[in-house]
């Protein structure tokens, strides 16, 4: 749990204390956060504990760094096919799955998640702060991750 923590959140509050002195124009900070962070995802356990973490920690970061021009801002990112994620069980289901599910049925590339970071620290974003923005196909919005017709099937 310590590790995990460490790593997901302490790490941005040591990053953007080291970062500030070589942003004395302003800048950017952007995190990479998750949707297990705000609800329960199977097999995330204590990672979704770090993450809600991080999520704070982005919070508090923009409030405490807003004041000397710095924004501070995560990307909770869909799954995105990447060497890294070949190695989870499950994840070519959980692509095909939420492709079926999100609103915009797609699956997230890295090319989507880097543009978003690119927005973020661009002028264009320049009164965005605090915020974790969701690149996940509009999957954060669903109530009901199992496509209705399944559950209504022969009634």
């Amino acid at each position: 749990f310590k590790t995990a923590l460490e790593i997901s959140a302490y790490s941005l509050v040591a990053l953007a204390q080291r970062a500030e002195p070589l942003m004395p124009d302003g800048g950017a900070i952007v995190a990479m956060t998750y949707y297990g962070s705000v609800a329960v995802m199977p097999h995330y356990n204590v990672m979704g504990v770090a993450k809600a973490a991080l999520e704070s920690c982005v919070r508090y970061l923009a409030h405490d760094l807003g004041p000397k021009g710095i924004r501070v801002n995560a990307i909770s990112a869909g799954p995105i096919k990447t060497l890294a994620a070949s190695g989870v069980a499950g994840f070519r289901k959980m692509l095909r799955y939420h492709e079926k599910v999100a609103p915009l049925r797609l699956n997230i590339t890295q090319e989507d998640v880097g543009r978003t970071a690119a927005w973020l620290c661009s002028d264009w974003a320049r009164a965005v702060t605090g915020e974790i923005v969701y690149v996940d196909a509009g999957w954060n919005i669903m109530g009901m991750t199992v496509p209705f017709d399944e559950l209504s099937r022969g009634e």
